[in-house]
């Protein structure tokens, strides 16, 4: 591995380079490098994950907002949120934002990738991607049909438990909403607690699972702290990347078969613009020559929007067990020592996927219920006893864009999400929020509160334009960017189903990015999944063309 200094000579050329060490990136330089005849380069402009805070599942609280291993991305001020920006976390290091998110496993709905499949994309139904998500996972319960328990990404149930969030499950039923042990299984609909990328009480980032592993291999080189620059062309081929080191000395390493981004719905829309591929019109403004005019690059943006209903409580909550200094000790040894207590949770304990009415098949909700409260990870907790009860929409139909601000990739892009632009986002976001209020008026929830704090009781279930105004100025992201990249086969398309970016050879995307919609749901284990469908195509058309007849 070689951090933040130029590679030797005969590590600057091979079969693959992968830009980009994140989720989908690290199974990428797994499953190419399994083979012994494939040499693979693996850049990432971030450093090694040797922070602490990283593999402490609860490090996120230390991580996010970190410019050492966060992007720190910020959007631009936003219509659809009262002209607000928020703060946009990004992973830039080893493991990418697995390395820094909440730890949470969801894989979506059945239907989400048998919408994939419908829209032009064979192959990425889910009868296809099932098998996908089993060969990566060890499933602590064990294999069954929905789940396997011999791949390198450990998946595990929660180790801490809390009577606000037991409370939180009962009054859901209470209200209505079944009891769903296991919502990556037969049906996501119900209420559970979270399934987490977890091994032995600590994070198990797509580094830690498939790049680990893989680190010996004389045919993979890892350079990190390589932030790449642009794409290098020959005609309409991709033939490499030109990448700056921390001296901001630039290098170039070359793909003998293809290239790969991995950057995510912001790096990867990015780089392709800065290398002439994408709008025509906003290359020009930029003074960048266009090598290939792709109208969707850096469009059909989306993004899960969350509002984060807080109560406080009449008995303590984590918020009390964390305040002290000798609390905090308490709870540090206790992790020390055994793996336990709150240093391991997640970014929330409970979860419920539910229907916001008999008008939709599937659940277009997700709850996030965290026996905390805080303004946001990073802030510290509130100076009461207190949980939230957060609530997003499953598949927004409001799209954003990913626009050019320079043409050096050193500059960040703007960030336009344009939340709650449709009607539906509208109607679906105020339901959620009003199904989250009364379940937090059932038993015995309900006798643990003390007050509603956000939004006040003062507001009225029946207020539509209150609620929908206490929306817009106070939700926030709940980081999953998705979209830039679209995979499929119209005009507003980048890649086609094999991931092939549409008039360059030799160039791929293999990301979030490519998700033609949203799933319903986190988007971490989708994305490992994207990486393993990935490399198996890359492998299937290396095989075809080592097999083709010659000219």
């Amino acid at each position: 591995m070689t951090d933040g200094a130029a590679i030797s000579p005969d590590s600057r050329e091979a079969d693959y380079v992968i830009v980009g060490a994140g989720s989908a990136g690290c199974v990428l330089a797994n499953r190419l490098s399994a083979r012994p005849d494939v040499k693979v380069i693996l850049l990432e402009a971030g450093g090694r994950d040797w922070n602490p805070w990283i593999h402490i599942p609860v490090g996120y609280f230390k991580t996010m907002h970190n410019p050492a291993v966060d992007w720190c991305y910020r959007t631009q001020p936003d219509p659809g949120l009262n002209g607000r920006r928020l703060d946009w976390p990004r992973g830039k290091v080893l493991g990418g934002s697995s390395s820094l998110n909440g730890l949470l496993y969801v894989r979506g709905q059945p239907q989400d990738y048998d919408r994939w499949a419908q829209l032009g994309n064979p192959g990425w139904g889910w009868e296809d991607v099932l098998p996908l998500f089993k060969r990566s996972e060890n499933q602590q319960r064990g294999a069954d049909a929905f789940h396997g328990d011999k791949g390198p990404l450990s998946v595990s149930d929660m180790r801490l438990s809390r009577p606000i969030c037991d409370a939180w499950i009962e009054a859901a039923q209470a209200a209505g909403y079944p009891f769903n042990p296991d919502y990556n299984g037969v049906t996501q609909e119900g209420v559970s607690f979270f399934q987490l990328t977890t091994r032995n009480g600590r994070r198990c980032s797509s580094a830690v699972a498939f790049l680990n592993p893989a680190r010996g291999r004389h045919n993979l080189t890892i350079v990190t702290r390589a932030a790449a620059c642009r794409i290098l062309l020959d005609g309409r081929r991709a033939v490499g990347i030109a990448y700056r080191d921390v001296g901001g000395v630039e290098h170039v390493v070359r793909a003998r078969a293809e290239v790969i981004l991995s950057s995510g719905a912001i790096g990867s829309p990015q780089l392709l613009m800065v290398s002439g591929i994408g709008e025509a019109t906003q290359l020009q403004e930029h003074g960048i020559g266009v090598v290939h005019a792709l109208r969707g690059v850096g469009k059909n943006l989306q993004d899960h929007l969350q509002a984060r209903l807080v109560f406080k409580c009449n008995e303590p909550t984590l918020n009390d067990e964390v305040r002290s200094l000798i609390n905090k000790a308490r709870v540090a040894l206790q992790y020390a020592l055994y793996r336990a207590g709150p240093m391991t949770m997640a970014a929330s304990l409970a979860t419920g996927f539910i229907r916001t009415g008999d008008h939709v098949e599937t659940p277009d909700i997700q709850f996030h219920v965290q026996p905390w409260s805080a303004d946001s990870p990073g802030a510290g907790v509130h100076p009461f006893s207190a949980f939230t009860m957060s609530v997003c929409q499953l598949r927004p139909e409001s799209r954003g864009e990913i626009r050019l601000a320079s043409s050096d990739a050193a500059v960040y892009p703007s960030i336009h999400p344009n939340y709650l632009s449709t009607p539906t986002d509208c109607r679906t976001i105020v339901e959620g929020v009003r199904i989250a209020r009364r379940i937090a008026r059932k038993a015995p929830l309900a006798h643990k509160i003390s007050e509603e704090f956000r939004p006040n009781k003062t507001l009225s279930l029946d207020d539509f334009e209150g609620t929908l105004d206490w929306v817009r100025n106070n939700s926030t992201t709940i980081y999953h960017p998705t979209g830039t990249c679209k995979m499929g086969r119209g005009d507003d398309a980048v890649v086609d189903a094999r991931l092939r970016v549409h008039g360059i050879d030799g160039l791929r995307v293999a990301d979030c990015s490519i998700m033609p919609e949203i799933v319903s749901g986190n988007t971490n284990a989708p994305a490992i999944m994207i990486g393993e469908k990935a490399s198996d195509m890359i492998l299937e058309d290396r095989k075809a063309a080592v097999s083709a007849p010659s000219a």
